[in-house]
């Protein structure tokens, strides 16, 4: 981890098109700004971690899905060879 210290209107670069700045310290809270492009998704710590836990749950299948499929693939015929 790459530690560096900045004070009130400082800014750090990440790449070319990345700036966060050190806008405000106070009461043991910082205030950063963050200059990005568009494509870029900045998110706080914690709203992040939501997402990756929303879009794992998302992709996820249960086990009664995957049986309820099966069944009907075979119901349907569509588990036979085609020699029958």
């Amino acid at each position: 981890m790459l530690v560096l210290t900045r004070k009130v209107n400082q800014a750090i670069r990440i790449g070319a098109e990345v700036e966060v700045r050190v806008l405000e310290v106070s009461e043991g809270q910082v205030r950063l700004g963050v200059v990005a492009p568009r494509h870029v998704p900045v998110h706080r710590e914690e709203v992040y971690r939501a997402i990756q836990e929303a879009n794992r749950e998302a992709a996820g299948t249960a086990p009664q899905d995957v049986a309820a499929a099966l069944a009907a693939w075979s119901r349907d015929g569509l588990g036979q060879s085609p020699q029958g």
